[in-house]
């Protein structure tokens, strides 16, 4: 990136302010809502996917530490309410030791998803950066029309689901943005106060894979322009915080409908850019 003008450089922080925003604000999106636009102002996939990958990381593990932190003395006074309204031990044990995070079904997922993971980390590896760039604004647009139409994906027996999470892994591999076919199926089983912890946590295992294999093929990190990029990230982070708050007491169909729109006027215009 050492050759881009002012303007692009100023975009691009821009993008990676939204990044941190719909991250913390959704619990996904970091990668599926900002590379389309972050490919729009340079084609070269492998140039912020080691970026975003060290964002996830760092936001995911620190929000996901904090969450738990926070909740110790709620779960400690509901503990105290629960032995003087005569709980049972094994009750007060669960009360005062809940997490954020459902870990069981987070393992249960993790093991459908982990072998086309695998696959997907191989085939980025392999795949042509045009071929790949195409591959997600495709993707991308079949998600936006889900938004706007307000149908996002979502499956309808253990098959189905199966089937989602493997495609969803795969595609986790390939370009980081199979979040939302991975969702589709996680929502319908948690409950929402756990849901974007529990994809915090799965992200930061399928992103640790996915750089240690940039790691073991010598893809170049951007080391570098993480010392300017993470502080945009975190700007966004903290606002995203603040909405996903309001999100949980308050269904918003309507900034997913607008979302979807934006990602398929992006998303087209990338598609155009890259088949021309």
């Amino acid at each position: 990136m050492s050759e881009l003008s002012i303007a692009q450089y100023s975009l691009i922080a821009l993008i990676f302010v939204w990044s941190g925003f719909v991250r913390s604000g959704l619990g996904f999106g970091g990668a599926v809502l900002s590379l389309p636009f972050l490919l729009l102002v340079l084609d070269e996939p492998l140039v912020f996917l080691p970026i975003i990958a060290v964002h996830l990381l760092v936001f995911s593990s620190l929000t996901i530490w904090l969450n738990n932190r926070k909740r110790r003395p709620l779960q400690a006074t509901d503990a105290a309410a629960g032995n003087e309204a005569g709980d049972s031990v094994e009750k007060l044990v669960e009360s005062a030791t809940e997490s954020t995070v459902d870990w069981r079904y987070l393992w249960r997922i993790l093991g459908i998803m982990i072998v086309p993971k695998l696959i997907g980390v191989f085939g980025l590896i392999t795949m042509p950066g045009n071929v790949l760039s195409a591959i997600i604004f495709v993707i991308v647009a079949l998600y936006s029309v889900s938004y706007i139409i307000n149908k996002p994906f979502r499956s309808g027996s253990k098959t189905v689901d199966a089937v989602f999470l493997m495609v969803g892994g795969y595609i986790s591999g390939t370009s980081l943005i199979g979040a939302p076919l991975i969702i589709a199926v996680v929502a319908q089983h948690l409950p929402k106060e756990k849901l974007r912890d529990t994809l915090f946590a799965l992200w930061f295992i399928l992103v640790l894979i996915k750089m240690a294999a940039f790691v073991w093929v010598g893809v170049d990190l951007q080391l570098i322009h993480h010392l300017w990029l993470l502080p945009c990230a975190a700007v966004g982070h903290v606002i995203g915080l603040k909405v996903h708050d309001r999100m949980l007491r308050a269904e918003t169909p309507v900034f997913f409908q607008v979302l979807g729109v934006v990602l398929l006027i992006v998303s087209s215009i990338g598609m155009v850019s890259v088949l021309g």
